[in-house]
């Protein structure tokens, strides 16, 4: 497997470039090979990168840290907490709806890719039914990158990192130029302690508007029946 072949924007291609040849990316490609071909892995190999290939570098004006993809039949699809339809809403995809008070029949998040929020997880591959299972493979490694490279080569981020583990990479941002907004992460173990009620998206739009920038439509209308532009 190669992963540069997977990433269909140039600028992210670059900027990964050293990462994506270093001993740890060669050993996580030969690992994600075998386990392609003897297990059930999600997501499908070319949705790996899919926040990336949705979201362009150049357009990147949020990025919402996730941790492990979903690990069940049809969930994942390369995009932090985003499912496509007809899968149901997961239980923390249904808070994140709930903190923003709508209720969309489905919880395909693209549309949102698509206006500059880059969903990524930490961790972009999972076995089926094994939730963590390639954590520490590999992959780490390359999304500390992608965020080292956001927070490095653009001005006025936000960053917004909910639980342990993302606020954990807090200390891979520069937080004299880009915003960082942290909570308990929207989990139904942990929702209740503080993402409930923190206004994370009316804080987005906010700064997005002090600085010029088109606000993000978080609504029911942006989550439209996904269209073949969205693909």
């Amino acid at each position: 497997m190669d992963l540069t072949t997977l990433i269909n924007d140039s600028n992210w291609r670059e900027a990964l470039s050293e990462a994506l040849q270093s001993g740890k990316s060669k050993k996580l490609e030969s690992f994600l090979k075998d386990e392609y071909e003897e297990n059930v892995i999600f997501p499908p190999e070319d949705e790996i990168f899919s926040a990336l290939n949705l979201t362009h570098f150049d357009d990147v004006k949020v990025v919402i840290l996730g941790q492990d993809p979903y690990h069940g039949e049809g969930q994942a699809h390369g995009l932090a907490f985003s499912v496509k339809p007809p899968c149901p809403p997961p239980p923390s995809l249904k808070n994140i709806f709930k903190e923003l008070e709508i209720s969309p029949d489905n919880g395909d998040l693209r549309p949102w890719a698509k206006q500059g929020v880059l969903l990524i997880n930490t961790v972009l591959t999972v076995r089926q039914s094994q939730a963590h299972s390639h954590k520490n493979k590999g992959w780490e490694e390359i999304t500390d990158e992608i965020i080292k490279m956001v927070s490095h080569k653009k001005d006025k981020v936000i960053f917004v990192l909910w639980g342990g583990p993302a606020a954990k990479k807090k200390k891979l941002i520069d937080e004299s130029k880009h915003i960082v907004l942290e909570s308990a992460h929207p989990s139904p173990l942990s929702a209740y302690r503080g993402f409930l009620g923190c206004g994370h998206f009316n804080k987005i739009n906010e700064e997005l508007r002090s600085w010029g920038e088109s606000e993000i439509d978080w609504s029911i209308s942006s989550l439209r029946p996904v269209q073949q532009e969205l693909f």
